[in-house]
């Protein structure tokens, strides 16, 4: 009987995951909080879910969140907003999906978290304390709200998602004076992020934590400057003098633990899907 993988978040890295995990012979269910999205996921061999968690579900979708859940692995990839909704939204979102994961019988879960949660000093690794207040308190709360079900989570601390058409330079065109061109990266390909999320399903590597980061790390003025020669894009400028406070993110876990080896290792050299010469 083929494996039941249920993705809340069928998004930028939900909807690529889902269609890969079709291929791969699984049985998939697919959220989206978008109804005229529903036919593209039907489409692509994924059953398709309108969930939208506000954070609480609505009141006329929670009939469907039984069948939802009703899978054997769950990966949670919604994003958690906080810029656009407040630190309290994502963790709620979370609390009120545990509520009706209490009553399922589902207990492999992957939640795709954020390097974020981090706090900017230095090379962090997956054992890094993260209860300072100079850590990330939204993603924490959610991390822990999801551990405390005394299921099986998976956490993946991803860094900056790119790839495709999400081009770090992009939203740096022609700006001046940009004060972190020496800060380290820590961004992964989204075809990586895919790849390790895969691994983790079929090693079943089940309650682990893992940071899913490029193993290399350029500074963001070499990232940016070749983003503006590949695109053909007016380059940013840069101060010089002092660095800001970073994080650099060690991913060799990832690598060691489940034999991952990275497509992309070197942000210099993602996959991107941008015409050379378009506009951003």
């Amino acid at each position: 009987m083929a494996t039941t993988v249920s993705i809340l978040g069928c998004g930028w890295l939900g909807l690529p995951l889902a269609e890969f995990l079709v291929t791969k012979g699984f049985t998939v269910k697919g959220s989206t909080r978008h109804e005229d999205k529903l036919v593209r996921l039907q489409q692509a061999g994924i059953q398709p879910f309108l969930l939208n968690f506000t954070p609480h579900p609505q009141k006329e979708q929670l009939d469907a969140i039984p069948d939802f859940l009703r899978a054997d692995i769950l990966i949670v990839a919604i994003p958690p907003g906080i810029s656009k909704h407040g630190e309290e939204f994502h963790p709620m979102q979370i609390l009120h999906l545990s509520e009706h994961l209490k009553l399922s019988r589902l207990n492999k879960i992957i939640y795709v978290s954020s390097t974020s949660i981090y706090p900017d000093k230095g090379e962090v690794t997956e054992e890094t304390d993260i209860s300072g207040e100079d850590s990330n308190a939204s993603l924490r709360r959610a991390e822990e709200i999801l551990c405390g079900l005394h299921r099986k989570p998976t956490i993946l601390r991803c860094g900056g998602l790119m790839g495709y058409d999400r081009v770090p330079g992009r939203y740096f065109i022609g700006r001046i004076d940009l004060p972190t061109g020496n800060v380290p990266v820590n961004f992964v390909h989204r075809d990586d992020v895919i790849g390790i999320i895969y691994e983790v399903i079929r090693q079943e590597k089940w309650g682990e934590l893992y940071n899913v980061v490029a193993p290399e790390h350029p500074v963001r003025k070499d990232i940016y400057l070749s983003n503006a020669r590949d695109f053909g894009w007016q380059a940013p400028t840069f101060q010089e003098g002092n660095t800001p406070a970073y994080k650099l993110v060690n991913s060799d876990k990832v690598v060691t633990a489940l034999g991952y080896r990275f497509i992309y290792p070197n942000p210099l050299t993602f996959k991107y899907d941008l015409p050379p010469t378009g506009n951003a």
